[in-house]
């Protein structure tokens, strides 16, 4: 199935997003704690980054859709969207597992794993 533009522009800015090292550092760091996730004082605790910068990463991580908050009284608990991830990491491997018509099946479906 071919990539509409609309989806290219929706991956690069997803990569853009991820484009920092502290927003790479939040992005491990909630995957680690999937699927419960982390309060922001346990991530700033975590990452050492003051709250207002914090606030900013995890503002640009949401609007991209690379992680989700929900609120538990006074705290708001973020994960990482695992579907998110998983359609991105599909876009990348899926020109990899097509494009090559050279590669033998059984090759493929080891790389595409």
């Amino acid at each position: 199935m071919k990539t509409t533009s609309e989806e290219i522009i929706r991956y690069a800015d997803m990569f853009a997003a991820m484009g920092t090292e502290s927003r790479l550092r939040i992005m491990q760091l909630l995957l680690s704690a999937h699927p419960e996730g982390l309060v922001v004082g346990e991530i700033q605790s975590e990452l050492e980054i003051s709250a207002s910068t914090l606030s900013h990463h995890l503002d640009k991580l949401k609007n991209e859709g690379l992680i989700e908050v929900s609120r538990e009284g006074t705290f708001l608990r973020y994960t990482a969207s695992t579907s998110a991830l998983q359609d991105l990491l599909g876009f990348l491997y899926a020109e990899c597992c097509t494009r090559n018509r050279a590669i033998k099946l059984k090759h493929i479906m080891e790389t595409c794993k």
